[in-house]
Order: C-alpha cells, then structure tokens, then sequence
C-alpha cells in the first residue's frame, strides 16, 4: 500500500474513530454502518481524484459533490431528478429533516429515538467532517490542523451525552488521531531515505523508520495519560446556570417503552418563546364552571442539583383506559369531574401532552406513552401535539385550608426523594426560608407563609430586565436582590419548601388562557407559566403561586372569612374570565420579553417563522431552479470543455486545409506551465517565416498535435515532456497497442510538427484531423469499458482548462502590475516636467 492510500485510510479510520462518540447519543447503531459506507465512497472519489494531475480544490469540490450526491441518494431519492441530482424540493426536504432534527435532539433525552432528521444530522455531520480532514490531511497533506474537525465532533458528542464513559470515547478518538499523525509521519520519513535510527532493516529492503515512530508512539501515550489524568484532579469547576438546560434529560430508552426520553423544558425555552407577538397555542372547551384555575400542565421538574431543575429518568408505560387516582388524594376531599376538549395550532409541536391537572383519563389518536408517577403523557417516537385535537377527563380537587393544615407527615419514600437538596445549595436558602416561616404551625402554614411573602410582603418585584442568574449561588442572589421571573419566583419557593421538609417539585406549562365569547378558552404564549407544586398526605400534589401579578391564587390558601369581609389576601391577579375577548390571551404569566431573557421554564411552544400566504416566492423558485441545475451541470463540465476543444481543433483544421485553429497553448508551451506536455518540443518555439500562412500552418499543427496527445492522455497515456514528438509518438504507438495504421497516423502527426517547428520553410498538410480521429478511434477500441467511460465522462486532459484560467489570471495580473507601473512613472515628480 503506498504512502498517500494509507493516509487516505487513516483519515478515514480517524474520523470514525471520533464519531463513535455519538453512539450513545441514539438508541439504534445503524446510521453508524450507513455513515462508514459513504465515508469510504468519499474518500475513495478523493483518492481518485488526487490520482489525476489537477488543481487540490478540484479533488475537494469532487468530493463535496459526490457527498451530495450520497445523500440525495440515502435521504431525499424521491424528490431528486432521476433519483440523484438535487433539486429545490430536495434541498427544501433536507432543511425540514435538519429542522425536524434540531427539534429532536432538544425534545429527546439520551438515547434518543434514530428518527430521519437526527440520523440526516448524524450521517451528514461524519462526512462534512471527514470531508474536511481528508481534505487536511490527505489533499494538503497536513495532517496536524485535522484534529480541529476531529476535535469538534468528539466535543459535540461529548457536551450532550451524560458523561459516564466520555473517557472511553476520548481514547477512541485520541487514538484515531494519532495513527493519523504516524501515518503521516511514516510517508514524511520513507521519503528521507535512511532515517536516523532503528533495527537492522530486512535483507535487501530498505530502512525502517522504526525510531521515530517509536517516539511518536511514546509521545502520543503520555499525551492521552496526561489528558485522561488531568480531568480528575480537583480543579476548579464553572458552575452551570439557575436557567441553565443542558440537563441529562429524563431518561434512556427509545421512548417505546421503559424510560422516558424527552426534552428538558428549560432546553427548549430559549428556543420556542423568543418571540414578541402572542399568538394562540391551544384551543380549549371545558365544563368547568370556574376557568381562572384552569393550569394546563405539561410536565414536573423533580431533579434538583442546586443550579437547576429538570426532569427524572421516569420508567413509562401505555396509556390505562382509565388513569389512576393521584398519589396522597384521600377520599374526603372534595372534587368534581371536568371534560376539557382541547385543540393544539398546527405549528405547535411538543412532545408533552398539555394538560389539567390530575387527569383521570385521555383520548388521543397517535403514539403516546404515560408516565405514571408525574401523570403525564409523552409522545413516542416522534409523536408531537402539532394540529392534535385531544379530550382529557380531570378532577377540579378543591381542598380546604383545614384539610391541608392537619395533613399527615408525607410518606418515607416520598419525603426522601423530593425534599433533597444538594450540599452546594447556599446556607442562607435554608435561613431565610426558616426566618420567613418563623412562627408557623405546621407545613400548610409555612407553605402560604413562603407563597406571601414571595408574592406580597417580601418587596419582590417582577422585571423582566433583571439579569438571568447563574451558578450554585443564583438563588442566593435572587433572594438578595429581589428582582426576577417566574422561573425564579417557582425555583426558589421550591428549593426553600424542601429545605424545611416540605416535598416540593416545579410544574411548567400554561397559566389559563382567555375565555371567548363562542364559549371557548384561548391559551397563547403569554400563557407559558412555571409554578411549584407542594405535596401534602390526603391531598396530593397541591399548586401554589409565589410569582406576583401573574397567575391565579389558589383559593385554598386566601385565609377563610366570614360575610362579606374582604381577605387579607387577595388574589395575586383577576380571573381569567374578567374580560372576555376574541384574541389570544393577553396574561401576564409570561411576556414576551420574559422569554427573551429565559424567565418561564417549561416544554413550551416551538413557533416557527412567520407564516406568510401567497406561496413559495418566484425568485426563491428560480434561485433553487439555478441551483439544482448548476449542481447537475458541475459535474459534466470536464467533459462538455473537452468536446469543445476537440471539435475547435478538428474542425477548423479541416477548414484551413492544414490543421489547427491558430497558436493555442501548445504553440507557447510544450509541456505547460502546471503539467506535462507529450513531445511537443522545448519550451520556446524556434524562428519561423513572418509571413502569416507559415505562423498559421504551424500554430494549426501543434493544435491537432495537442488534440492527439490529449486523446492519448484520456485513454490512460500520461504525457512526458521530456520526449522529442519523434519518441512520444513511438511511446503513444507501444503503450496504445495501435495496430499498423493507426501508427502511421501517429508519426505523420508527429513528422508535420518537427516539420513546422524546424523547416526554414513550413508548409501545410492536409488531412491532420483525420489521422487524430483514426487514432482516437483505435484508442477506444483497445480500452475497456471503464477506461472508455472515464476518457468520456472525466477526461484527464480536461484539467488544461484550469491551467489555461492560471495562465490568463498570470497574464492579467501581469498586464496589471505594467499598466500600475507605468501609471506610476508618469506621476512621479521626475517623470513629468513642472508647470
């Protein structure tokens, strides 16, 4: 194996090698086995193409086109002209998979489902990258810069996996990249000749650079030692965000059954509500006579690690034709069944199932999954809410303060999970929560306690504008400087309730929408709302509100008066059905500017561009129009220029009656500037008569000359420059296996350029252009299919064309610097006379 085919190997070895970081990021490892059988289509094209005497950018470019090609075949055959060239509809069907895709990997935990759009993004990422370190280390034989490509693509999996065996992958990676350099280093060193150590080398073979690889070997170990030891030696760490959503998820599985895979909400806060107009996410008809506390719940953040809140790894199940009754809801509290029929915007896809809360039984069409413990619906495998239109049996649980105040300690287990709070939760959360509480009875009573004050007495203010917070102490701050959203407002009661022993939890999802005057209740995204749950034995999960001016105060928590006393403490907020409207909720549970600056945590609403009528645009159609066809005619380009040439040479030779078109390339430049030339005599053509006929007969003869050693080069016989037309011509003869005629035609072709090249007196001869067609013919009769295939559709002498562009930007740049110069002589001071 040579030299540069082993680099070619390693580069692509390397770059697998990187990307099996990823396989822990999906539940299938197919795409894998697709990914390394297109690599090796591409980097076999690569090796061809390095092959073949061209300019580096043309092996890149052959590539990158090839790689389309590839997954035009694999992702988008069906909207391709003839099932392989890429057209509008197929790059418009890329964007929707590379945008369901991006949508997938922020819904999904790890591993998440192989859906198209995610295998697209990891198919297409493996060979963009090893796109580029072929092209590094292989085209530019540079092989040190490609651990960039390798590096970013080892980090992107390594920043979203959970990091139990990231050193497992480091080393994969690492020793990807290192065979890569001892690859490179072995080429470098075998073109030394004898290197400057090693063993005996083998009898009658020559040196192996034995020493230097050793050391590279002995380098490139304590290089990954010193990189797998450093990571654990206690340095300092960044600290994450309050907001921050690069969670681990909420479990492992495909999402068909065992644990739930689904978006952190937090991850896709950023993303869904960054926008400034409201618009309607959910339509809803309820039989409840009280809509003002109709939350729409998505999904409850559990896991708390003293930065953030997210999800647990929940194990799921299908969906019970009757869902149970919530856990710690005892028969003496009073409830009401409600119907609630709710219709989901065509743009709105979530994953979560918005829904009142405790529900007690679903009907929806699709593939959905129920977790049993947070009372939830996730879709599986790519299921989402987009368009769906689902009715959802809940319980209106209306307990009293009595009821709550002489609730029983919660149960072990559940006090256990959901009232652990981290060691690097700050002192002071624990102290204020115990100082704001000072004086209560029991856990009902702290709870409202911590809900006033966060509401009504504490002094905070909701603004928008404050700063999100970040690290261990994020909450220590808001509590200091009293400013926030409704993230922090839920975030801090939570983690304030579990430090006094109070089960708590957060709870994302809408505050209630605006009622209509059809009878219908519109939620928009103002309505986007984060809240913390509380749990109290005999009642359950209960609601509360500590975010002031937004939402509704839960009734159970205004202290009971008699008459017509007005309470100490009102609602935080009027009722949603004050003032019926025909638009989407106005609410001030989240703003639009609340979510520009990531207030509202929650699975929340992903909305897309604006939505505009009147179809596609003309000038996008044209522009995709162009652009499929210039993708279609790129890679006929070598062979429509060689026609050309061809039939400009002959044609005009048969008109002249001698050969040729005039002084072309090969009438300046034997073997060119940036290739070899076959025999067409030294560099600079010997005088020849002035007169016109004799320039143009010769200028026509080296033409039609030029036409059969490229043909000659098409079929596989590489020009030597160094040969006299006399000896390339016996060389094309042998090399060709032209039989008799076939000869004779090649030697009078080159007898008339030695005779116009050398006569005093050249003279024309007709009938040149038929001899090269003869020889032209002979050619592709002695070559197979392959060969015959190759001179058609990529000729080698094609690659004149790049030349011939050097050459011209040369003779520009050339005629520039003159005209540039003698401009400066005329206006410089000695160059004119003075006035």
């Amino acid at each position: 194996m040579s030299g540069r085919a082993r680099l070619t190997l390693c580069s692509a070895a390397a770059t697998l090698a990187a990307s099996s970081a990823l396989l822990p990021l999906v539940d299938r490892l197919v795409w894998v086995v697709q990914a390394a059988f297109l690599l090796a289509v591409q980097s076999l094209v690569g090796a061809a193409a390095r092959r073949v005497p061209s300019a580096r950018p043309l092996t890149v470019l052959a590539q990158a086109l090839v790689t389309l090609v590839l997954l035009t075949v694999v992702f988008a055959r069906e909207y391709a002209l003839a099932g392989l060239v890429p057209g509008p509809e197929a790059f418009q069907h890329f964007a929707d998979l590379l945008r369901a895709g991006a949508d997938d990997v922020g819904r999904y935990a790890i591993p998440a489902p192989l859906s198209d759009g995610i295998r697209l993004m990891l198919v297409g990422g493996v060979l963009v990258i090893g796109l580029a370190v072929d092209t590094l280390a292989v085209t530019y034989r540079n092989a040190a810069p490609a651990g960039l490509p390798l590096l970013a693509l080892y980090s992107i999996a390594a920043g979203l996996s959970d990091g139990a065996a990231d050193w497992v992958w480091f080393l994969v990676a690492a020793a990807g990249y290192l065979m890569l350099l001892l690859a490179e280093g072995r080429e470098r060193l075998s073109q030394w000749g004898r290197v400057f150590g090693g063993g005996a080398r083998a009898a009658g073979g020559p040196s192996a650079p034995v020493a230097p690889v050793r050391t590279g070997r002995r380098i490139g170990a304590a290089a990954l030692g010193v990189a797998l030891v450093v990571p654990l030696l206690p340095l300092p760490a960044i600290d994450g965000g309050l907001l921050d959503g690069a969670g681990a998820g909420v479990g492992a599985g495909s999402g068909g059954g065992g644990t739930i895979s689904a978006v952190n909400p937090l991850v896709s806060l950023r993303d869904s509500l960054n926008v400034d107009e409201d618009r309607t996410v959910l339509t809803l008809r309820t039989d409840s006579a009280d809509v003002s506390e109709l939350y729409l719940r998505i999904v409850s953040l559990d896991d708390f690690d003293g930065t953030t809140w997210k999800p647990s790894k929940r194990t799921i199940v299908a969906v019970p034709d009757e869902l149970p009754t919530p856990t710690g809801l005892g028969p003496d509290v009073r409830r009401s069944q409600i119907t609630t029929r709710v219709s989901a915007a065509g743009w709105y896809a979530q994953d979560w199932l918005p829904m009142p809360y405790p529900p007690s039984g679903v009907r929806i069409d699709g593939n959905w999954r129920y977790e049993p413990v947070g009372m939830a619906l996730v879709g599986d495998h790519g299921e989402t809410t987009r368009g769906k239109t689902y009715q959802v049996d809940s319980l209106d649980v209306r307990p009293t303060a009595q009821q709550l105040a002489s609730a029983p300690e919660a149960p072990g287990a559940i006090r256990g999970e959901y009232t652990e709070v981290p060691d690097s939760l700050p002192a002071v959360v624990e102290r204020t929560a115990r100082a704001v509480t000072e004086g209560a009875a029991n856990d009902y009573e702290r709870a409202v306690a911590l809900q006033d004050w966060f509401a009504v007495t504490g002094g905070f203010e909701y603004d928008t504008e404050v700063e999100v917070g970040g690290g261990t102490n994020a909450i220590a701050r808001f509590l200091r400087d009293k400013q926030g959203f409704c993230v922090h407002f839920s975030f801090a009661m939570a983690a304030m309730a579990r430090t006094l022993g109070i089960p708590a939890r957060v709870a994302v999802g809408f505050a209630p929408g605006s009622p209509q005057a059809d009878g219908s209740v519109v939620v928009g995204l103002k309505d986007a709302h984060a809240w913390p749950e509380l749990y109290f034995e005999g009642v359950g999960w209960t609601r509360f509100e500590p975010t002031p001016t937004r939402g509704t105060t839960p009734s159970y928590t205004v202290p009971e008066v008699s008459g017509d006393a007005v309470p100490e403490l009102p609602r935080t907020s009027a009722p949603a059905d004050a003032s019926p409207s025909a638009e989407p909720s106005e609410s001030t549970s989240c703003s639009a500017v609340d979510r520009q600056v990531d207030d509202c945590a929650g699975a929340l609403p992903q909305d897309p561009a604006e939505q505009g009528g009147g179809g596609t645009p003309w000038y996008r159609t044209a522009g995709w129009t162009l652009l499929g066809a210039a993708a279609l005619m790129v890679p006929l380009l070598p062979m429509l220029w060689r026609r050309r040439r061809r039939a400009v040479r002959l044609a005009s030779a048969r008109h002249t009656g001698s050969a040729g078109t005039g002084p072309g390339p090969g009438a300046r430049r034997t073997g060119g500037g940036h290739g070899p030339g076959v025999g067409a005599g030294p560099a600079v053509l010997p005088e020849v008569p002035s007169h016109e006929a004799a320039e143009a007969a010769a200028g026509h003869v080296l033409a039609v000359w030029r036409e059969l050693t490229d043909t000659a080069w098409d079929y596989g016989i590489a020009p030597d420059e160094a040969l006299t037309p006399r000896r390339a011509a016996e060389r094309i003869v042998r090399l060709g296996e032209l039989d008799e005629a076939a000869a004779r035609s090649v030697h009078r072709v080159a007898g008339a350029v030695e005779q116009v090249l050398y006569a005093p007196e050249p003279r024309a001869e007709a009938g040149l252009a038929d001899e090269v067609r003869g020889v032209w013919a002979a050619l592709r009769a002695r070559a197979g299919r392959r060969a015959r295939l190759r001179a058609v559709l990529a000729p080698r002498s094609a690659v004149r064309a790049v030349w011939d562009l050097m050459d011209r930007w040369t003779a520009l740049r050339a005629a520039g610097s003159a005209r540039w110069a003698s401009l400066t002589r005329r206006t410089s001071p000695s160059g004119h006379e003075g006035g």
